[in-house]
């Protein structure tokens, strides 16, 4: 094949303006692609603002509770409550035998709740009544703000009501399968948290929990 020699007139095809041209078509198509790439970020699965939202309170909810009864036994029923020695009369004698003997409960949270229920509930209280003991007026906003930096996010709480210098709150904390809740009263430094048992599946709510 013979090759047709390029034009030398000065006048067509200079490499001075061609270079121009070729350096700006090249910008352009950079300029495209960058688009482009950006647009599919910003509309992709894995960039999207509501699904953060969403997740981030929910999983830094379940670290917390992890966090918190990691010092606690694995899930199990907890031992019955001791029923201490037995008891002597003052001459030294041991009662008849057929004296009364405390009768061990058949529900509530001390049959109804695990071990590691049971070891978490007492932290949670803890550290729950530290946090509410110095709050001398117990709105429900500052009850929830409380709670709400300590971990416990809006979905677990519950019953939400001040009455007089007192604001009542539940907790719900199921997590692996357990049914621990709390039952909460705010009141300064007559702040009281007590253990309570929610059902083991759906939803849950405030006064018919199981105690």
């Amino acid at each position: 094949m013979r090759r047709t020699p390029a034009p030398t007139s000065t006048t067509t095809g200079s490499p001075r303006r061609r270079l121009p041209m070729l350096a700006m078509a090249t910008l352009a198509a950079l300029a495209l692609a960058a688009c482009g790439t950006e647009k599919t970020g910003v509309g992709g699965p894995q960039s999207s603002p509501a699904d953060s939202a969403r997740v981030r309170p929910s999983a830094a909810f379940t670290e917390m509770l992890s966090k918190v009864a990691q010092q606690c036994p694995p899930s199990a029923s907890p031992e019955a409550p001791p029923t201490g020695p037995a008891q002597t009369s003052p001459s030294g004698e041991t009662p008849p035998s057929d004296a009364v003997e405390p009768i061990a409960p058949t529900a509530g949270p001390e049959v109804e709740l695990s071990a590691r229920d049971w070891c978490a509930s007492n932290l949670h209280e803890e550290r729950i009544v530290q946090a509410l003991w110095d709050l001398a007026d117990p709105t429900p906003a500052k009850v929830r703000a409380i709670l709400n930096g300590l971990g416990y996010i809006d979905g677990r709480i519950h019953g939400l009501k001040q009455s007089g210098t007192t604001t009542r709150f539940y907790l719900d904390l199921r997590d692996q399968g357990g049914r621990l809740c709390l039952d909460g009263s705010a009141a300064g430094e007559e702040t009281v948290i007590d253990k309570c048992v929610a059902p083991a599946t759906g939803p849950f709510k405030a006064g018919e929990r199981t105690v």
